[in-house]
């Protein structure tokens, strides 16, 4: 992994907010929704420490960022699961200790068709989205664990609540880190640190700019916004927009035979 920029604090805080900042870590900061995210906490005043795999994409959250806040940032490939540690690590000391709340938002949608014809493209899909975020929650919990404080956000999708034709591979990573997140809350449940998992209703960023938009889309600035409240109270699970809490129990229970033949549930 090679650093973007050296640990140097920019930007400047108000002695007034300095009194209720937090140190927020933002994996996969140069998302739409993340970048969102990390704005929000700038104008908070907030502490940050930005990652993410785009080096210019980054240099553009940390320049927006550090108007209102302390920001430093490291560029790092997630695929690379072996550098995971180290670059927790480094975030920690960037932060000057273990964050107050830190969001996991990185992955990639992918081509289903493709993982359909190609096991090496599925293998990647669920590399990206569910091996390398285990990675690093892994190093992340333990750090955090050893403080006793902080919160965990980690976004997956409601993809992830019910396998469906035209995402399959992609909900099938979510699903699995869903499972991961549940075991993880109860571990940590008695350290004092919360894990929030996130589950992201389909968003109009440049990650989904060949999709077919609808009602149920909402903005990079609502999702954050859904996230910010969600990791501020707590939830253990927290579907984003809370539409979906209505919407996705019912797709989980409508019954095979049935859910077979609604094209929009079982369509490409």
């Amino acid at each position: 992994m090679t650093r973007m920029s050296p640990f140097q604090s920019r930007g400047a805080v108000c002695d007034k907010c300095a009194l209720t900042m937090e140190r927020v870590l933002v994996l996969g900061a140069t998302s739409a929704v993340a970048r969102e995210f990390a704005l929000t906490h700038a104008a908070r005043g907030d502490r940050l420490h930005l990652v993410g795999r785009s080096a210019e994409k980054l240099r553009s959250v940390v320049e927006a960022c550090e108007r209102s806040s302390t920001v430093t940032s490291e560029r790092a490939d997630f695929s690379d699961i072996s550098g995971a540690e180290s670059t927790i690590a480094r975030s920690l000391e960037a932060l000057g200790g273990s964050p107050d709340r830190a969001l996991v938002a990185h992955g990639v949608l992918g081509d289903q068709l493709l993982t359909e014809r190609d096991p090496s493209a599925a293998a990647a899909i669920l590399h990206d989205n569910l091996v390398s975020a285990v990675a690093l929650l892994v190093a992340l919990a333990n750090a955090m664990e050893r403080a006793g404080t902080g919160t965990i956000g980690v976004i997956t999708s409601v993809a992830g609540d019910r396998g469906r034709p035209r995402n399959f591979t992609y909900g099938a990573a979510k699903g699995a880190l869903n499972v991961y997140l549940q075991g993880l809350r109860s571990r940590l449940y008695r350290s004092g640190v919360s894990v929030v998992t996130i589950k992201l209703g389909p968003v109009d960023t440049p990650m989904t700019v060949e999709h077919e938009k609808n009602a149920l889309f909402i903005s990079a600035t609502e999702a954050a916004e859904g996230i910010i409240r969600a990791m501020d109270a707590r939830t253990p699970e927290a579907y984003v927009p809370r539409v979906w809490s209505l919407i996705m129990p019912v797709v989980k229970r409508t019954p095979e035979w049935l859910f077979q033949r609604l094209p929009f549930l079982s369509g490409r």
